[in-house]
C-alpha cells in the first residue's frame, strides 16, 4: 500500500508541476501560485503522515522543495523568516537513517546530514534543498553560513576548483564551483536548481557589493556590482544594480561614469525613478542647473503618472533576486521621493540659481500641497529633502521679495511670526556647558532632552526674527522707511531674549549653529535699520546701528562702508576718510572671505545678505578723495 501511495503522490506532484508550467506560459502565473502552494502543502502533509523511510525520501524532499518555492512565490514579498520546513525535512532524513538531531541548530544539522547520510538517491534532493537553504540565509544576510554550507555541498574536486586567487571573491567562487545535481524526469521541479544557482550567484554578488559600498570600499563594490549586473536577474533588479553603480561612481568623484550607469538603469527599467533622482543630484554637483531642473521636472511628472508600486517583476520564477535583497543601504539608495519633495527641490534649486519667477511658482505649488495634507505624504523627520515648514515659508517669502511681490512677502512672513510667537520663552540662555551636556554620563537622557528643547526654541526664535527681517526689507522696498524701521526694531527686540554666557559671548569662538544664525540675523537687521535711518535723515541713530554691527562682526565690509557714509553725513569727514582709507587698504579677497566665513547661511537669509551689501557709490568715493587731496594740500 505504501508503494501505491508513493506512485500516486509522485503522479500528483507531476500534475501540479505541469499545471504550473502551463499557467506560467499562459500568463496566469499570479493566480495559480497560491492554489499550487496549498496543494503542494497538503501533499507534503500526506507524505509526512507515514513514518520516515528511505524509499519515500526523494519524493518527500522534492515535494518540500517545490512547496517552499510556491510559498515564496505566493507571498511575492521579501523573505524574512527561517524556513522551518527545511529543518523538518532534515530531521526526517536523520530519522530514516536511525539518527537524531533535534537538539542541533540548523547549521549543525546540515553538517550532520551531509557528513553522515551517504545514500546515493538522497544526494540530489539534499543538494537542491541546500541551495534553497542558501537562499534563505542570503536573505537574512548570513553570508558566512552560506559559504560554510557550500563547502559541505562541494566535493574535494569542486573545492579545488573554487580555490580563489587574490582578488577573487570566496563566496562567489564556492557557489560557482558547486555542481548542480541532475533533474530526474520522474520528479520534476517547478524551478530548476540551475536557475536557482544563477540567482544565488547574482544575489551574493549584489549583497556583498552593497556591503562594500556601505563600508566605503568603492573599487571592490564596483567589481561585485558589475558581477551582479552580468548575472541572472529581472530588469527591475538590473536597474537597481546600475543605480547602485551610479551612486558608487558618484561617491568616487566620477560624475560622468555615474551618469552613464544611471542612464543605463533608466534604459533597462524606465520606472526606476531613484536613478532619475540620483542623476539630478549628479547634475547639481556638476553645476549643470538646466539639466538638473529637467531631470527633476521629469521625476515630478513620472511620480504623478507612474507610482513606484506599479513596477512589475517577472512572474515566471518563484525564487527571485528581489525577494532576497532587502538591506537598509539598498532601501536608502532606492528611496522614492514623494511628488511634494520633488516640487520643493525644484523651488529650492530655482531660488538658488536666481530663477525667481519659477521659484515663486514652485513654492506656491508646494504650499498648496501642504494645505492638502503634506505631512501624510512626506516624512518630516530629517530623512526628507524638505526642511522644517517655517523655513519653507521663509524661503517662499525670499522668492516673493526678489520677484518684487513685497506685500505677499509681508503676508507670508506674518504667517511664520504668528505661528512661532507662543513657542519662544521670554529669556533664552545659551551656555558653553549646555553644548557639552550630550557627552555627560550622569543624567544623559535628561540633558539630551534639555538640549533638544533649547535648540528647538533657538530655531523658533530664528524663524520669527527672520520673518521680521524680511518684512523690514519688504517695507524698505515699498519706500516705507518708518514701517521698515519698526520691523527691524521688532527683530532686534526679539533677539534680546537671547542671553549668551561662557565662550558663546566671544565672537572668535565657534558658536552653535543656531546661535550663529541668530547673530547673522542681528547683524543684517542692524544694517537694515541703519540704512533706513539714513533714508530718514536720522544719521546719529544710523551711526550707532553700524557701530553695533561692527561689534557683532568686526570688519564686515557692508557695515564698515555704511559707517563711512553715516560719518560723512554727520560731517565727521576726517573720521569718515580714515575709515574709508582703512577699508580701501583691505586685500581684494578679504571682503568675500568676511562674508563667507562660518557655516553656510540658511537659504532664506541669502537675499537679506545681498540686500545688506553696500551699493558702490562713486559720488561718496569722489567726495572723500577730494577731501583727502585738499587736506594734503593744506598740510603741505
Amino acid at each position: 500500500p505504501e508503494r501505491g501511495c508513493l506512485r500516486a503522490w509522485a503522479a500528483h506532484s507531476r500534475v501540479l508541476v505541469g499545471r504550473w508550467t502551463t499557467a506560467r506560459c499562459g500568463g496566469e502565473a499570479r493566480q495559480v501560485r497560491r492554489q499550487q502552494r496549498d496543494e503542494f502543502g497538503e501533499l507534503l502533509l500526506r507524505i509526512r503522515g507515514l513514518p520516515a523511510a528511505l524509499p519515500a525520501l526523494p519524493l518527500e524532499l522534492t515535494v518540500l522543495y517545490n512547496s517552499l518555492l510556491f510559498t515564496v512565490g505566493a507571498s511575492d514579498s521579501a523573505i524574512k523568516r527561517e524556513a522551518e520546513g527545511i529543518r523538518q525535512g532534515l530531521l526526517r532524513v536523520l530519522e530514516a537513517c536511525g539518527a537524531s538531531g533535534q537538539d542541533l541548530g540548523t547549521e549543525e544539522l546540515w553538517q550532520k546530514v551531509l557528513q553522515e547520510v551517504t545514500v546515493e538517491e538522497l544526494q540530489a534532493p539534499l543538494h537542491r534543498l541546500g541551495a534553497l537553504q542558501a537562499a534563505w540565509w542570503l536573505a537574512a544576510g548570513r553570508l558566512g553560513s552560506v559559504a560554510g554550507l557550500f563547502q559541505l555541498l562541494s566535493t574535494a574536486e569542486e573545492l579545488g576548483r573554487s580555490h580563489c586567487s587574490k582578488g577573487q571573491n570566496k563566496l562567489l567562487s564556492l557557489i560557482k564551483a558547486w555542481q548542480v545535481p541532475p533533474e530526474g524526469a520522474s520528479l520534476p521541479l517547478v524551478q530548476s536548481a540551475k536557475d536557482l544557482k544563477e540567482i544565488l550567484c547574482t544575489t551574493a554578488a549584489f549583497l556583498q557589493g552593497l556591503q562594500e559600498l556601505e563600508a566605503g570600499n568603492f573599487p571592490t563594490a564596483i567589481s561585485l556590482l558589475q558581477e551582479a549586473a552580468g548575472g541572472f536577474c529581472s530588469k527591475k533588479i538590473l536597474a537597481q544594480i546600475y543605480t547602485c553603480l551610479g551612486c558608487c561612481a558618484q561617491q568616487m568623484g566620477k560624475p560622468q561614469t555615474a551618469l552613464q550607469h544611471l542612464k543605463r538603469a533608466l534604459q533597462v527599467d524606465f520606472q526606476c525613478l531613484p536613478a532619475l533622482s540620483h542623476a539630478a543630484a549628479v547634475y547639481h554637483g556638476l553645476g549643470e542647473t538646466d539639466v538638473e531642473l529637467q531631470a527633476l521636472t521629469l521625476l515630478y511628472e513620472a511620480l504623478g503618472k507612474n507610482p513606484p508600486a506599479a513596477a512589475s517583476s517577472s512572474p515566471y520564477f518563484l525564487m527571485r533576486t528581489e525577494l532576497l535583497v532587502h538591506t537598509p543601504v539598498l532601501t536608502a539608495l532606492l528611496r522614492h521621493h514623494h511628488p511634494s519633495e520633488v516640487k520643493y527641490l525644484l523651488a529650492q534649486r530655482c531660488l538658488q540659481d536666481g530663477r525667481v519667477a519659477d521659484a515663486v511658482e514652485h513654492y506656491l505649488d508646494f504650499l498648496s500641497l501642504l494645505q492638502e495634507g503634506l505631512q501624510q505624504q512626506v516624512p518630516l523627520d530629517g530623512s526628507s529633502a524638505v526642511p522644517r515648514i517655517p523655513e519653507v515659508f521663509l524661503e517662499a517669502a525670499s522668492a516673493l521679495e526678489q520677484a518684487g511681490r513685497h506685500q505677499d512677502t509681508i503676508t507670508m512672513c506674518e504667517e511664520v511670526i504668528s505661528r512661532t510667537t507662543d513657542l519662544i520663552p521670554r529669556v533664552l540662555r545659551v551656555e558653553e556647558r549646555l553644548e557639552q551636556l550630550e557627552c555627560s554620563s550622569p543624567g544623559a537622557e535628561l540633558a539630551g532632552g534639555l538640549l533638544s528643547q533649547k535648540k528647538e526654541s533657538l530655531c523658533c526664535l530664528a524663524w520669527r526674527a527672520a520673518g521680521y527681517l524680511h518684512q523690514g526689507w519688504a517695507w524698505a522696498k515699498l519706500g516705507e522707511s518708518k514701517e521698515a524701521v519698526t520691523q527691524f526694531s521688532r527683530c532686534l527686540s526679539d533677539l534680546l531674549r537671547l542671553q549668551l554666557h561662557g565662550s558663546c559671548v566671544k565672537p572668535t569662538e565657534n558658536l552653535p549653529a543656531e546661535v550663529e544664525v541668530l547673530q547673522k540675523i542681528r547683524l543684517l537687521s542692524l544694517i537694515g535699520r541703519g540704512t533706513q535711518f539714513l533714508e530718514l535723515g536720522r544719521y546719529k541713530e544710523a551711526l550707532l546701528d553700524f557701530q553695533h554691527s561692527l561689534q557683532i562682526s568686526p570688519g564686515d565690509p557692508a557695515a564698515a562702508s555704511y559707517l563711512v557714509q553715516a560719518l560723512w553725513k554727520l560731517n565727521r569727514k576726517q573720521e569718515a576718510a580714515a575709515q574709508w582709507q582703512k577699508l580701501s587698504q583691505s586685500s581684494p579677497g578679504e571682503d568675500g572671505q568676511q562674508r563667507g566665513q562660518g557655516r553656510p547661511l540658511p537659504l532664506y537669509l541669502v537675499s537679506c545678505l545681498e540686500q545688506a551689501m553696500f551699493p558702490h557709490s562713486e559720488l561718496l568715493a569722489r567726495s572723500i578723495q577730494d577731501y583727502l587731496r585738499t587736506a594734503a594740500q593744506d598740510t603741505s
